[in-house]
């Protein structure tokens, strides 16, 4: 049956074009890739041409998770079993895939306000341009197989939500965090996993929120980056949402900040991956098991 691989890129609309370039390759290190002044701009994070898209908006929320499949074959067969599943699936045409840089595209709205599209064959840059970060001292981003990272969206229906993940997705579920955060405020999470096994690529709740993503998380390969993000966050008088800390689930070191567009980025290391045929699924009493200090 085919699965998807990866959470591969994402859209966001935002307000402030230079103040977000200025965060995403001052503080959390990605590099320009294409820019379209006042209206566009890409970032990498690898050899793929683009792993974030801003776009000038006034939502400054999340549009569109890009979920990438290995070939064509298993995007057809994925589009057709998502369908009868109850997705409404509909082919994204030439031009934006074109514009995604992407061999062939579909697109399915999610019951909390977004899109999701589904691919195969995106563009890579030649080794002749390399990804370079200004600020990166380690090996860079963990995504490859992995995909861009994560990102955590508050469901509208957080039943309605975790089925259509299950169903018309197909995601498989990691584990699942229920903890009081505040007297009286319990939240309850589920994760889950693609077919590469990143512990989630997506994660949803039911909470009160102003926007439909509460956070995206990048991951470096190396420990002392986070560190020097930190600082370097700290030196930019970023707005702090959690301090340094670790999770119980996905052991993913970390600390969060506000983005430009009020939404939160996790930026951590050492996250673990998934293996199907050993993996045990339970529920977690901590959002942290250590630090994580919240400042909002």
């Amino acid at each position: 049956m085919a699965e998807i691989s990866n959470l591969a890129y994402v859209v966001f609309d935002v307000s402030d074009l230079p103040k977000w370039e200025e965060f995403a390759v001052d503080i959390v290190g990605m590099q320009v890739g294409r820019r379209d002044e006042g209206k566009l701009l890409s970032l990498r994070m690898d050899e793929y041409e683009q792993r974030v898209w801003l776009q000038q908006g006034n939502a400054d929320d999340i549009l569109v998770a890009g979920w990438e499949l290995d070939t064509e074959g298993e995007l057809e067969e994925f589009v057709h079993a998502a369908a009868k599943a109850g997705g409404r699936i509909r082919d994204g045409g030439h031009e934006l895939a074109e514009r995604r840089r992407v061999e062939k595209i579909y697109v399915c709205d999610d019951p909390t306000g977004y899109t999701h599209e589904l691919f195969f064959g995106p563009t890579i840059i030649p080794i002749s341009k390399p990804f370079r970060s200004k600020v990166l001292q380690g090996l860079g981003f963990e995504t490859g197989p992995l995909g861009l990272g994560h990102i955590l969206t508050a469901a509208n229906d957080y039943k309605e939500s975790v089925g259509f993940y299950q169903k018309v997705l197909g995601l498989r579920i990691s584990d699942y965090i229920r903890a009081e955060i505040a007297p009286g405020q319990v939240v309850d999470a589920t994760f889950l996993h693609s077919a590469s096994g990143r512990h989630h690529s997506l994660a949803t709740a039911q909470f009160p929120a102003g926007k439909r993503l509460n956070h995206f998380m990048v991951q470096y390969q190396s420990m002392d980056d986070v560190g020097m993000a930190f600082d370097r966050a700290q030196r930019a008088g970023v707005p702090l949402v959690l301090d340094l800390g670790h999770h119980p689930n996905d052991r993913m070191f970390s600390f969060y900040v506000k983005t430009p567009s009020g939404f939160a980025i996790e930026i951590g290391s050492g996250g673990i991956v998934v293996d199907d045929d050993t993996w045990k699924i339970v529920n977690y009493s901590e959002l942290s098991d250590w630090g994580h200090k919240r400042h909002f």
